[in-house]
């Protein structure tokens, strides 16, 4: 519920990764049009990531996980092997840059490292999944060949630095800008729909309730800390969040949150429990949420119980 803002950052969410071997045939010598350019981009994006650890990966592996991964398969290494090999190249890692490994005896060789089951891991496990909510707008074979070039010194780069954040940044905020107009027609047309249901009170501000139980409470301030259990959720039904999920109630400032909540908490009496419809501007507007769960301009239903006013 707090707000927050994303960056380029957010498309690549890799931490350990790197690349190596053998170039593919038919590589492109310029980029034609936006997914060439897009495509290659992110291959630079990537690379950079991984430039600290570049030489642990088979590139043949990677390229393989990836568009496995990519087309919603199976991953092809196990979570037991993900996660020996990602061990196995921390301890590798540390030992080149003369880090000490806790349990390692100094002067011991540190375990050996399987450039496939890298390949694997890091295709599958870390970009796949990164990339899956951008997979419709890109090419493998493209992004593969900056990561060449970029990595391996294979070839005349395509792309400087430089000009890949630029069209990286470019396409986010066109794509950006495309899911937040259609989650505004979208939230648009269930709000105007929804006003006419009965039991549904839209204030002012547009924000719409519905009271599901009453409380006998005293009401909180805007300003007031509170105890809720609540859920939260898209206009599609899927479930971004839930204290109920977390075991526990959440306990926050109403000053700290969205302004949806802000105003409809405070209109809630202790025990009372409601629905609340908040348009995205009440919400995360055209930012969205970290993560991209929650889209930019997207409209959210939450239910709510007050449980307590902690001051």
């Amino acid at each position: 519920m707090k707000r927050s803002a994303r960056g380029v950052a957010a498309w690549i969410l890799v931490t350990m990764s790197m690349l190596g071997g053998n170039v593919s045939a038919q590589e492109k010598t310029a980029l034609a049009n936006e997914r060439d350019k897009v495509s290659y981009a992110v291959g630079v994006d990537v690379s950079n990531s991984f430039e600290p650890v570049g030489p642990y990966i088979d590139l043949a592996a990677f390229e393989k996980a990836l568009r496995n991964s990519l087309a919603g398969g199976q991953p092809l290494l196990s979570e037991d092997e993900a996660r020996q090999t990602d061990q196995a190249l921390r301890i590798n890692l540390a030992v080149a840059q003369g880090q000490p490994v806790p349990g390692m005896p100094p002067g011991s060789a540190p375990p050996a490292v399987d450039k496939g089951k890298v390949g694997l891991m890091l295709g599958g496990y870390v970009v796949g999944q990164a990339l899956a909510p951008m997979k419709d707008d890109l090419d493998v074979a493209v992004l593969m060949q900056a990561v060449r070039t970029k990595l391996g010194k294979q070839g005349t780069p395509l792309l400087s630095d430089e000009q890949a954040q630029s069209e990286m940044q470019a396409f986010m905020v066109k794509r950006q800008g495309q899911a937040g107009a259609r989650n505004r027609e979208e939230g648009a047309r269930f709000l105007a729909q929804n006003k006419t249901q009965k039991g549904v009170i839209t204030t002012p501000s547009g924000l719409q309730y519905m009271v599901l139980r009453e409380g006998n409470g005293a009401r909180p301030m805007p300003t007031s800390r509170v105890r809720v259990n609540y859920v939260g959720t898209l206009l599609d039904g899927s479930k971004f969040d839930s204290s109920y999920d977390r075991g526990e109630p959440a306990e926050f400032g109403l000053h700290q949150v969205i302004p949806g909540w802000t105003e409809g908490v405070s209109l809630m009496p202790v025990g009372a429990k409601y629905r609340f419809w908040i348009p995205s501007d009440l919400a995360y507007g055209p930012s969205g949420a970290p993560g991209g769960t929650i889209g930019p301009d997207a409209t959210l239903t939450f239910d709510v119980e007050l449980m307590g006013i902690l001051q």
